[in-house]
């Protein structure tokens, strides 16, 4: 056996990091021939790295493929990006092909000549799958939500307006429940349309004083004889009207569960703030279903108002968690938050 060197060991240290990868790794000379793959490489395109080592890395792919590559390329040569990105289908020896992203850069030595250039290559598969499944699953929420607006929200309407005209002939206590009826049926409504359009992911946010929003949703709720207590100045980075959902919400809740008097206080928590009532709080044994689709422990309720709340609350990317209140009732903690200081 023969001392290796420091320099092969190093090398030998890099290939054998390399090899434990899940992505695949080349390395390409100036005139377009294999230098190196990695193991992952070489599985993923069906032969050995013998096989592929000082082959043409263009006769592996299809000329479509080739032509993004270039295309690419022509690119980082006039300046215009430093790495090069490509999605493609990759291409087995066998003929088989499966979605891939390829990144790739230059290395240049001191005097700035191209040396090689290198790229990894990522399976995205299971990416694009999810991706789909994703994209039709907006499709059916899409569908589902036109249908609510459109096929329950006029027959509805229809039936107010007859209810209107009937109260004109006759007083009676059972238009009243009919009425009732009809509230309830508009506000499961407009429920089932928030959760249907607002799942995804927010993407414009700007700078919200957690006081003035919240006199403002409480200008815009019944509060009959509660009462808003704000203990706080903070200023934090959300959609706007979103995160008015969630104020609107739990000021509902807290006033439908805990009572016309309750007191709603807002204010602030590591990374967060708090939306929190005085009233009879939740049992410990329903705080992890509080969230779930449909439940209420009230018989007014629609169920979705807290599901809204965690759902707009996942879409800015913050945790919400229910505890007790400083005043024995509940409290709503949102954290992971974008805080100004």
């Amino acid at each position: 056996m023969t001392e290796r060197s420091p320099r092969d060991e190093e090398l030998r240290r890099y290939e054998t990091i390399l090899d434990s990868l899940d992505d695949a790794v080349y390395a390409v000379r100036p005139d377009g021939t294999i230098a190196y793959v990695n193991d992952r490489y070489a599985e993923m395109k069906g032969v050995s790295r013998e096989e592929l080592r000082g082959t043409n890395i263009y006769d592996w792919v299809t000329e479509e493929t080739a032509e993004q590559a270039r295309r690419v390329r022509r690119e980082m040569d006039a300046g215009d990006r430093d790495t090069g990105t490509v999605e493609y289908e990759f291409l087995t020896a066998d003929g088989e092909r499966f979605p891939v992203e390829m990144r790739f850069k230059y290395i240049t030595d001191e005097g700035g000549d191209e040396l090689d250039r290198v790229g990894v290559i990522r399976d995205v598969s299971e990416r694009e799958q999810r991706e789909e499944a994703l994209r039709r699953k907006n499709e059916r929420l899409e569908a589902f939500a036109s249908i609510v607006s459109h096929d329950l929200r006029n027959p509805l309407n229809v039936a107010q307006g007859r209810l209107a005209l009937a109260r004109e002939e006759h007083d009676s206590e059972h238009l009243d429940a009919v009425a009732d009826a009809h509230e309830r049926m508009e506000t499961l409504i407009d429920d089932l349309l928030t959760l249907a359009r607002d799942g995804e992911g927010v993407e414009e946010t700007e700078w919200v004083p957690l006081r003035d929003l919240a006199e403002t949703c409480w200008d815009g709720v019944e509060t009959a004889a509660a009462s808003l207590r704000v203990e706080s100045d903070r200023t934090i980075r959300a959609d706007r009207s979103r995160l008015r959902q969630i104020f609107e919400n739990l000021m509902r809740n807290a006033i439908e569960h805990a009572g016309d008097d309750v007191t709603v206080t807002i204010g602030e928590v590591d990374e967060g703030f708090y939306v929190a009532d005085d009233g009879p709080g939740i049992p410990e044994s329903d705080r992890e279903a509080v969230f779930d689709p449909g439940f209420s422990t009230s018989d007014g309720g629609t169920g979705f108002g807290l599901e809204i709340v965690q759902t707009v609350a996942t879409a800015h990317g913050w945790d919400v968690r229910v505890t007790d209140a400083a005043d024995g009732g509940t409290r709503f903690e949102f954290t992971g938050v974008d805080v100004f200081e």
